[in-house]
């Protein structure tokens, strides 16, 4: 096959002409840009935020916009490829950093994203999802799939940060991506089912002939129960770094249909050098301090701060001290679509 492909210029100018009249264009000169050779070529880069940086925004924003004219008081983690303001932080995940304080309300709505929330400060928070309460404590994972209701709410005394995580961007290139509100929703006068029917892995509520469970049966998964199960993994096996993937405790599918999330533990002087993978991700650090280096980028990291890393970047992790992280990614969205791959380096 042809490197050199036939380029625009060197078409006559009134075949150009005719070609735009009709509404059309040639191919060949666009076909490498949408179809490399060998491997994507991808528009994200690398990215980092730190914790120290985005806070003092947050706090500010929250005296100078009311949640009642924000909704949504969210800081956007734009991808560095895309340049600031842009909704991805990589080509199919939305990130941001969301304040709520003491006392305030974020208004029901739902929508066609999916989303999921990991908790990085503050106590008293809480999310509605359809009439369930869940805590929100640091470290925890509390989903809000695409279509169901969910607000916010705060009854504790101190600023309640998290991190949010969308399918945004494939709503918004498929044009579905849309929203309705609703009043703030009543609560079920009981605990989640974290705490109630997925209280120990391995075990779910009896199933009634002729039902099917629901399709989000869990929608937080508390961090205490994370940690220590990375813990007790890391006694037994050999495997570095320790990982575990977050799944629905009825069937074992990922949580959502196109993000998945892995929880990770590194010991202190740990290093871990993954495969290459087709799929994109944003690493959320829940504790510790360390170093990665992303297609030969030095990111460096501590507690609360968020990274990114695009397709088939080659990545080499260093632990300068224990440390606990979240990764964010699209392979359940690859797998539905058949072509998630690993290169070996």
């Amino acid at each position: 096959m042809s490197e050199q492909l036939g380029t625009l210029e060197e078409l006559p100018q009134d075949y150009r002409d005719d070609m735009t009249a009709a509404g059309v264009a040639p191919l060949w000169p666009m076909m490498r840009n949408v179809l490399p050779h060998g491997r994507p070529n991808p528009v994200s880069k690398p990215g980092v935020w730190t914790f120290d940086a985005l806070k003092p925004l947050l706090l500010r924003a929250g005296e100078l916009t009311p949640v009642e004219k924000a909704e949504r008081r969210v800081l956007v983690l734009s991808d560095p490829g895309r340049g600031t303001g842009a909704m991805q932080a990589t080509a199919s995940i939305y990130v941001g950093m969301q304040l709520l304080l003491p006392g305030e309300t974020a208004p029901a709505h739902k929508h066609t994203p999916s989303a999921a929330r990991i908790i990085v400060e503050g106590k008293g928070g809480f999310t509605v999802v359809d009439g369930e309460k869940l805590p929100m404590e640091d470290g925890d994972l509390v989903l809000t799939p695409g279509g169901e209701w969910h607000d916010h709410g705060h009854e504790g005394d101190e600023p309640v940060i998290w991190l949010d995580a969308l399918d945004l961007p494939l709503f918004v290139y498929l044009e579905g991506s849309y929203a309705e509100e609703a009043p703030l929703q009543a609560q079920r006068n009981r605990p989640d089912a974290s705490q109630v029917e997925y209280l120990s892995s391995g075990l779910a509520p009896t199933r009634k002939f002729g039902s099917t469970p629901r399709r989000y049966p869990m929608m937080r998964f508390p961090w205490s129960r994370t940690e220590a199960a990375l813990r007790q993994m890391a006694k037994y096996t050999d495997e570095r770094p320790v990982e575990l993937d977050y799944v629905n405790p009825e069937n074992g599918s990922d949580v959502l249909p196109t993000m998945g999330f892995t929880a990770m533990m590194m010991n202190k002087g740990e290093t871990a050098r993954p495969p290459l993978v087709s799929s994109s991700a944003v690493f959320h650090v829940i504790k510790g301090k360390g170093k990665t280096m992303v297609d030969g980028q030095l990111i460096e990291w501590s507690a609360k701060d968020t990274f990114s890393v695009p397709v088939f970047a080659a990545l080499d992790h260093h632990a300068e001290e224990e440390s606990f992280l979240i990764r964010v990614h699209d392979r359940p969205l690859q797998e539905k679509l058949g072509y998630y791959e690993e290169r070996a380096r």
